[in-house]
């Protein structure tokens, strides 16, 4: 047996995508990390050995423009562009690679941290070391830092170093859930485990092993959803423990959940009730996928009436958008619906106080076991919102660590600091803005060859009737002074449609009625009608336009998306069975959806001229949606016009970085396995082939460029530093799009 002792500045305890996230937003920052886990691969449950697809604040589509940027964003970008059929072993790599980029990781795989040395009193405690055992090295690895993450899921490290935490269901009454259960209790949500099936060509059979279950005795096959080509994410509901403790019965567990997937598996095949002659089981996991177990408790419990109210932080460093969804103790041999949902009208906001131990000094944590109550975990556990949260406690934790204060203390002393380096990250932060004292191009004019000034779709390539209200959100900057729709009329007839406000910048979702309007149409196809929509904001902010339902009526669309557009389908029904999901068909999210407009848009035109797409929105501070685009966009690319994005300083300033944010439409809903396919591998709206000049003795020079660039967000560190007063992005070419768009610029000397 070896003994070792790693010293580094930050160690983080658990590699799925929280932990991966912390150790890389940790190493970026120039911290020295130790990235521990106890598995062969990194993932976690979205590893091949368990194989969840990373779902987050999209929530599937229900949420507008809310796919996650920073490292997350960066993971899904990458594994759309190498594996957009989601192979679960391609997934591995694609996370694996990007731990290895870092320099500043070590990384520990197979590697099981079981001691935790802490001291000090209950109140004020300090992690010293944590040592694991790696597998099949025999080699005892004692880690030394002078932060820890706990990224485990269960929370060991935390439990084992006496920070304060909670476990089960709190009672209703102690943060007003109406989602809480009147008494607590020790309940948590259970385990699952996946299986994989494949036709074989030929004729297969199947004998049942002794541990396989009849299901037919149980109410599986009349409360569950069962289809012979279904597989892997379908049986989410394949779920178990909930009554049991989710770390100690973990065996009994798996053993169960193989029981019960063995079973439907002769169902299946063997019942005669599907055509399954030719299916074969490719792969079943054998490592329960864990939902639940300790939650830490930090200076801020985060709880249902936080979510549901999209409460805005002041210390704000994340945000999530997946409903919160719990399930029944019983799991899969419940006779209610496998789960219920409920949804918040846009994403919501989760602060750092609810990333760090409130008892230990010297510990943050991320995914599963941060400060939560059960019923907000019930969003904040999926694993997308996980890994975001994890790039927040890993900049955290570099932070501390560099200027050697605690958790708390950078709360207190250094919130904005944290916040402005997350957002130069590009991580995933709602409603903050750009305040970098040393980005230049805050200091910059900008300008551009051209503005996309003219709001308009009119490429037709299809109809949709007006069976029901269709909606409609445009940017209004800043102000709305009427609009066209194209519209196809059966007779006669008169089109009406409302303007409503949404509220809050980050919702898409009608909030308040402002007017309505009406105009005559005459029977006939192809008519552009004026509606006298005229509004005036406050500031920019998004119109979400009604469009009547009317049965003589039908609404041209493009089959494209367009940048600041969305549309919406009233009265969706759940793509699922109630009896499987059971949703709350009033909450305007679910009411108005986007499933039947994918990359659609309906035809438009905005009469006035729009401010929404002017080149100085890239240095405006924000870097996603929010209230509007927040990006420059060129009018229609010309062959043979370059398009440009210039920066021009009163004197010439020192330039050694330049930061260029792309737009990758983070609308479009990326997963990592095979929930869904997306078709293209780089996002159509991403610039492709571009250059970065400088203004230098009288001539622009090339100082920088990208080819067949996918990717959202590229920093060009310059070999040498140029003084220049004018910058400019020229923009050749995208990977689909007829505009040029940037998000944002940045630029440090």
């Amino acid at each position: 047996m070896r003994n070792e002792t790693v010293v580094t500045d930050v160690t983080v305890v658990g590699g799925g995508l929280a932990g991966v996230c912390a150790a890389i937003a940790a190493a970026r920052l120039g911290r020295s990390v130790a990235l521990v886990n106890n598995r062969p691969v990194l993932g976690g449950n979205s590893s091949s050995e368990v194989r969840v697809w990373v779902c987050g604040a999209t929530a599937h589509g229900t949420h507008r423009y809310a796919r996650e940027t920073g490292i997350m964003g960066e993971l899904f970008v990458e594994n759309q562009y190498r594996n957009k059929d989601g192979n679960p072993y391609l997934w591995d790599m694609a996370v694996h690679e990007a731990v290895r980029a870092e320099p500043n990781i070590e990384l520990f795989l197979n590697t099981d941290v079981h001691e935790v040395e802490a001291d000090g009193e209950e109140n004020d405690r300090t992690i010293r070391s944590a040592t694991g055992w790696m597998m099949g090295s025999e080699r005892r690895i004692r880690f030394e830092s002078k932060v820890y993450l706990d990224c485990t899921g269960d929370g060991l490290v935390g439990f084992l170093a006496g920070a304060k935490y909670r476990l089960g269901r709190e009672a209703r009454e102690e943060f007003q859930e109406d989602w809480a259960p009147l008494v607590a209790d020790d309940i948590t949500l259970g385990s699952t485990l996946l299986f994989y099936t494949k036709d074989a060509g030929h004729p297969v059979k199947f004998k049942a092993p002794s541990i396989a279950k009849d299901i037919a005795k149980t109410t599986i096959p009349e409360r569950r959803i069962i289809r012979s080509g279904d597989n892997g994410c379908a049986y989410w509901w394949i779920e178990w423990g909930g009554e049991r403790d989710a770390v100690h019965d973990n065996e009994g567990i798996r053993d169960e959940l193989w029981s019960v997937i063995y079973g439907i598996w002769d169902y299946i095949k063997n019942s005669g009730k599907f055509d399954a002659e030719n299916m074969t089981l490719e792969w079943v996991g054998s490592i329960p996928g864990k939902r639940e177990y300790r939650r830490f408790v930090g200076d801020y419990v985060l709880n249902q009436n936080d979510i549901l109210a999209q409460r805005e932080f002041e210390d704000r460093v994340a945000f999530g958008g997946w409903s919160i969804d719990l399930h029944p103790p019983q799991g899969v041999y419940a006779t209610e619906a496998g789960s219920k949902h409920l949804h918040m009208d846009g994403n919501y906001h989760i602060p750092f106080r609810s990333l760090y131990s409130a008892n230990v000094n010297n510990m943050l944590m991320a995914g599963r076991d941060i400060s939560a109550s059960h019923v907000a975990f019930g969003t904040t556990r999926v694993m997308a919102t996980c890994a975001v949260i994890g790039e927040a406690a890993g900049a955290g934790a570099a932070l501390c660590a560099a200027k050697g204060v605690t958790p708390r203390e950078l709360h207190a002393d250094h919130l904005r600091e944290l916040q402005q380096t997350m957002l130069r990250q590009d991580a995933s932060i709602l409603g903050l803005r750009n305040e970098d004292e040393a980005d230049l191009a805050r200091k910059a004019a900008v300008g551009a060859s051209s503005e996309r000034r003219r709001f308009a779709v009119e490429r037709t390539a299809g109809t949709a009737a007006l069976e029901t209200d269709i909606g409609l959100t445009v940017p209004v900057d800043p102000t709305l002074d009427g609009i066209e729709l194209l519209v196809d009329a059966s007779a006669d007839t008169t089109l009406t449609v409302e303007l409503w406000e949404t509220g809050r910048a980050e919702n898409y979702v009608p909030s308040g009625k402002v007017q309505q309007a009406s105009a005559p149409v005459a029977a006939g196809g192809l008519q552009w009608v004026k509606l006298d929509l005229r509004w005036q904001p406050a500031k920019a902010c998004n119109a979400f336009l009604i469009v009547k339902a009317n049965d003589a009526l039908a609404l041209h669309l493009d089959d494209r998306p367009t940048t600041g557009a969305l549309a919406y389908w009233k009265g969706d029904k759940p793509r699922v069975s109630s009896d499987l999901e059971e949703h709350q068909p009033d909450q305007p999210v679910v009411q108005w959806s986007m499933r039947r407009f994918a990359r659609q848009t309906p035809c438009i035109r905005l009469m006035g001229p729009t401010a929404a797409f002017a080149a100085a929105k890239a240095i405006d501070g924000y870097v996603r949606p929010y209230g509007g685009p927040h990006m420059w966009s060129s009018e229609r690319i010309a062959a043979g016009r370059p398009e440009w994005l210039e920066l021009t300083w009163r004197e010439p300033v020192d330039i050694r970085q330049v930061h260029v944010t792309f737009n990758d439409d983070v609308n479009e809903d990326l997963i990592n396995l095979h929930h869904h396919i997306t078709p293209f591998e780089a996002m159509p709206t991403l610039v492709k082939d571009y250059r970065i000049e400088a203004y230098v003795g009288g001539s622009w020079r090339t100082v920088a460029e990208g080819r067949d660039n996918y990717k959202r967000k590229r920093v060009h560190a310059l070999d040498a530093a140029v003084k220049a007063e004018r910058l400019r992005i020229v923009v050749e070419s995208t990977n689909g799009s007829e505009y040029a768009e940037i998000v944002e610029v940045r630029v440090y000397a």
